[in-house]
């Protein structure tokens, strides 16, 4: 009889688990977030003019971030397929620009509903192997978002 409970207790958690034993589980990579040399290689996948704002790479970090205009966090994963399910983004201004973008958040509140608690760690598994949280350091408006590290 504990054998039997023991199998279905394993079935079940391999049932709430994406990929029990499988390291396929990433999710799919956002938009948000993808290597850029310039703004007309971000969103290719959606229909041009679909965003809440321009299109942006900016050039500040390594290898490029795309990224998209808005005005309130509300702009951000506004048009579907624009980003993964369920993911967080916020909009706030990077460094010195100015420019309100959309990043991908890595704040407390959304590292704790997907059951994380290290932010980097996050930040590598929903948007890429070499990305880290940080601040966007955008003075008063500033946010915890995740970005390329270096």
């Amino acid at each position: 009889m504990n054998l039997a409970k023991a199998v279905v207790s394993l079935t079940l958690a391999c049932a709430f688990a994406s990929a029990c034993g499988s390291n396929d589980s990433a999710p799919p990579a956002t938009n948000t977030g993808q290597s850029c040399q310039m703004a007309s290689q971000c969103y290719s996948g959606l229909p041009a003019g679909s965003l809440h704002g321009d299109p942006v790479c900016l050039d500040r970090v390594p290898n490029g971030y795309c990224t998209h205009h808005c005005a309130a966090d509300a702009d951000c994963c506004a048009v579907p397929g624009e980003c993964h399910a369920n993911v967080a983004e916020v909009c706030a201004p990077f460094e010195s620009t100015g420019e309100m973008t959309c990043f991908l958040s890595c704040e407390d509140a959304d590292l704790k509903a997907f059951g994380f608690t290290d932010s980097t760690a996050f930040c590598q598994q929903y948007a890429n192997a070499a990305f880290i949280c940080r601040s966007t350091g955008g003075g008063s408006k500033n946010r915890k978002v995740c970005v390329p590290g270096g």
